[in-house]
């Protein structure tokens, strides 16, 4: 699931063909099968396994390590943004997920759900969702998402730079001194 995972975020579900997906794995297209009903089925419990991921990576850092703020400086950061195929899945696929199966739409909401909980529980003091926590996550990915499709790494930066002080205000804490 893992080397599926980043063939996407780097690729996009649409340009990562089975043959390459199985070569990736060091399977033949005849394994696939064997495994997936379909390429949907693949990408459906792929987008479960990078949101698991990627909530169990917010859990270590957030609950378990460095705190919130450093969790919301690591997302992002020009590392992140560079890196897509190591990265957030809703920020490398949002696209493909939008137009994908009912089945990985329903694997995203899921695991987005499941991260805002987490973060609704940071923020809020409690475990159910907020639109609060899921409006932080959509801006924190549409930031993103932005600084990938700019040219100018620098103004990019600034939009990262600028996507962190925002963020921040969502969360209630106050803006880093610039």
């Amino acid at each position: 699931m893992e080397r599926a995972g980043r063939r996407f975020k780097s690729d996009g579900v649409e340009r990562s063909g089975i043959a390459t997906l199985m070569a990736d794995a060091g399977l033949t297209n005849g394994a696939f099968y064997a495994h997936f009903a379909s390429k949907d089925d693949l990408v459906a419990t792929v987008v479960t396994d990078q949101m698991e991921s990627q909530r169990e990576r917010f859990r270590a850092e957030v609950l378990d390590g460095r705190g919130l703020e450093a969790y919301l400086r690591n997302y992002l950061s020009p590392d992140h943004r560079d890196h897509p195929d190591e990265g957030c899945p809703s920020a490398a696929l949002l696209e493909d997920i939008a137009r994908g199966a009912d089945a990985t739409k329903r694997a995203y909401t899921d695991g987005i759900v499941a991260l805002a909980e987490e973060l609704a529980g940071v923020i809020d003091a409690s475990s159910s969702l907020s639109a609060r926590a899921l409006s932080i996550f959509a801006a924190m990915i549409g930031t993103l998402q932005v600084t990938r499709a700019i040219a100018d790494d620098q103004l990019a930066d600034e939009v990262l730079s600028c996507g962190i002080d925002n963020a921040s205000a969502l969360l209630g804490q106050q803006q880093r001194p610039n």
